[in-house]
């Protein structure tokens, strides 16, 4: 397993715990570890708005929805910031001032049909 997999094990592993070790609940695990990974790196501010659009996809109604996001989302989100503080400090996930802006890759035109 490379360095990056291993660390999202090690993230993941607290929801891992609470599987049964079928191979259905540990993908859920890890799908939901990846999902509170990738909250983790938005800005704060983008968190809440990325989780209610979340909401109806995970057929909870919002008292459900508060206490997943209370007692899993949450603490996830702190987990990683406890283990990759390096990746959460300010401005680390936004682009330099000083770097040159992305580049739009070319278009080719479609090729006429014979």
């Amino acid at each position: 397993m490379g360095d990056i997999a291993e660390a999202i094990a090690v993230y993941a592993q607290p929801l891992l715990d609470q599987t049964d070790g079928s191979a259905e609940q540990v993908n859920r695990a890890f799908a939901l570890g990846q999902l509170c990974w990738n909250l983790a790196l938005l800005p704060e501010e983008g968190r809440d708005d990325a989780l209610g659009k979340m909401r109806s996809t995970l057929n909870m109604d919002e008292d459900e929805f508060e206490a997943f996001r209370c007692s899993v989302v949450v603490p996830m989100i702190r987990r990683h910031q406890e283990m990759f503080p390096r990746m959460h400090r300010l401005g680390l996930m936004e682009p330099s001032r000083g770097a040159p802006a992305p580049q739009t890759r070319p278009t080719t035109p479609a090729r006429a049909k014979k």
